[in-house]
């Protein structure tokens, strides 16, 4: 998306109630995008990465949580329908989801924490390296 076209998609989104901003492009990269803050401190960022379709990375504070998928026919779509796009998108669906932590036949509680296995000392990744 050019920049001339990005200010007129976030003028016209602002005057929608929405959130909206110009995104720079990052180095390397030409392509201007949106950048919608959402009411619970995460934010969209729609289509700055030089593909084709119309998509966005949903962020919170810097790590992705979410993804609006490609919408199919979005690499001809005119001002309107990439406004009416990013008005209606469901942020709330994030695209892949974690796989459960408990153990299989383990039934989840509520009250269990679920935490990652203890990373390797030193001492045991050079034992498993030079084993026999």
């Amino acid at each position: 998306m050019d920049e001339q076209r990005a200010r007129r998609v976030v003028e016209t989104l602002r005057g929608r109630n929405v959130f909206a901003h110009v995104k720079l492009p990052h180095a390397g990269i030409t392509q201007y995008g949106i950048r919608v803050a959402l009411p619970d401190g995460r934010e969209a960022v729609w289509d700055n990465d030089g593909t084709a379709g119309l998509e966005a990375q949903v962020m919170r504070n810097g790590v992705l949580v979410g993804f609006v998928s490609s919408i199919p026919g979005s690499e001809n779509f005119t001002d309107d329908q990439i406004i009416d796009a990013i008005a209606a998108a469901d942020y709330d669906q994030p695209i892949g989801r974690s796989r459960p932590t408990t153990p299989t036949g383990v039934p989840p509680r509520s009250d269990r924490i679920a935490t990652a296995p203890r990373p390797l000392g030193l001492a045991e990744r050079l034992r498993r390296t030079f084993r026999d």
